[in-house]
Order: C-alpha cells, then sequence, then structure tokens
C-alpha cells in the first residue's frame, strides 16, 4: 500500500518532533517534510511539485510567524490542489475555525486531541473526506446558526422543493456533522455518489463549500 505523505508545518520544533514521533508509529503513514513558517513552507512544496513528490496532506499550525496558516492554506488551495491541508491548532475560536473552512482547510483538530483522533482525521482527509473534531463541528454550526439569529439571509432564493428526497437525506447527514465516507456507509451508496450528491447540491444553491451548504441548509430550513 502507498503511504501517506504528510508535511509538518509549525514553528516549534519541539512540537514537530513529538507529532513525528507520534505519526511514525500509525501504518501507512510518512513525514517527508517539515516548515517552521508559511513561506518556508510555500517554498518546499514548490520545489516539491517541480521534482513530482508533493505531499498528500500538510498539517498547518494555524499561529506562525509572518504569514499565518490561514493565509498559507488559502494559497495552498489555489496552486496546489491535489495538497489537502489539516489545521493543526490550539484554538477553538470561531473565527480561527470559520476563516479555515472557507480558507479550504479539509479538517480542524485542536492540539490537545488523542494521537488516534489525529490519525483518524489523516486518514479520512486522504481519502478524500474532511474531518472536524466534534467540538469544532458544533462550532462551525453554532456559527451559522448565531448569523440566522442576526437576520444574516442573504436575500437568497431557495425552494426546498428545488432538492431530491436522496439529496434531503444526505444533506441532513452532513448537518448532523458526518463525513461523506460515513453517509455512504449509512445509505449503501458509493463515496463518489455522495460526493456528487453534494457538489450538485452546492452547484445549485450557489455556495462554495460544504460549511456554506450546512448554513443554508438551516437558515432556509431545507431539510
Amino acid at each position: 500500500m502507498t503511504p501517506t505523505k504528510l508535511m509538518l508545518v509549525d514553528d516549534h520544533s519541539i512540537v514537530r518532533d513529538g507529532i513525528r514521533l507520534l505519526l511514525e508509529q500509525a501504518e501507512g503513514l510518512e513525514i517527508v517534510d517539515e516548515a517552521s513558517d508559511g513561506e518556508e513552507a510555500l517554498e518546499k512544496l514548490k520545489n516539491h511539485q517541480a521534482n513530482n513528490t508533493q505531499p498528500d496532506l500538510v498539517l498547518m499550525d494555524i499561529s506562525l510567524p509572518g504569514m499565518s496558516g490561514i493565509q498559507t492554506t488559502q494559497v495552498i488551495s489555489r496552486l496546489h490542489k491535489s495538497v489537502r491541508v489539516l489545521m493543526l491548532s490550539m484554538h477553538n475560536n470561531e473565527d480561527y475555525i470559520l476563516r479555515s473552512v472557507e480558507a479550504g482547510a479539509y479538517g480542524y483538530i485542536l492540539k490537545d486531541s488523542s494521537s488516534d483522533e489525529m490519525v483518524k482525521a489523516i486518514r479520512m482527509i486522504a481519502g478524500g473526506d474532511k474531518y472536524y473534531s466534534s467540538p469544532v463541528a458544533s462550532i462551525i454550526l453554532n456559527g451559522y446558526m448565531q448569523q440566522l439569529k442576526k437576520g444574516n439571509r442573504q436575500g437568497r432564493d431557495v425552494q426546498p422543493s428545488r432538492l431530491s428526497n436522496k439529496e434531503k437525506e444526505i444533506l441532513q447527514f452532513l448537518v448532523d456533522g458526518m463525513s461523506s465516507r460515513e453517509i455512504a456507509e449509512r445509505l449503501q451508496l458509493s463515496v463518489r455518489t455522495v460526493d456528487n450528491h453534494r457538489a450538485n447540491m452546492m452547484r445549485r444553491l450557489q455556495v462554495r463549500n460544504a460549511a456554506e451548504l450546512v448554513r443554508i441548509a438551516v437558515e432556509e430550513k431545507l431539510i
């Protein structure tokens, strides 16, 4: 089995050493590079791209000197589309979390998460899913609920009838915080089929990512 190639980005070498020690014990994971800030990470990714040796996933600290982890993630999402980012942070701040999602991060876990959860998040993201630890998923949903209470409806004309029954079922599971893989197992579908339904809903409802799709589902009472 081809290992999942990882890059660690954190400005503290002792933290990188600790993460490396944890992940080297997990089967199927290989740390191929490290960086201490965003600029170094982008330069190394550029070199990897030139040599066709890009990592599959970057573990990104959110608080970096100079270019922040969120800013670095935005650039990675634009220039290195095959590389996914898992945000690893000590902050469960709503603003950090929502900005990370908007920047294109595939996941967000807290630094006090267990090593098992970190490995689970990496494997799910490497498989094409997104992963947010339970406290983070709750913050994402609560943040959008607060926007709803403030009346931030943006004048969007959305009709529940525009979604099929299957799409509404999948949308409900997304609101509940389930991944594409978990939904596929529940509905006995392929992950690709679930992802296609999600992409169709995003296109039809004119949203950019799954987080916005969840917000619209709650705001417009689509389920």
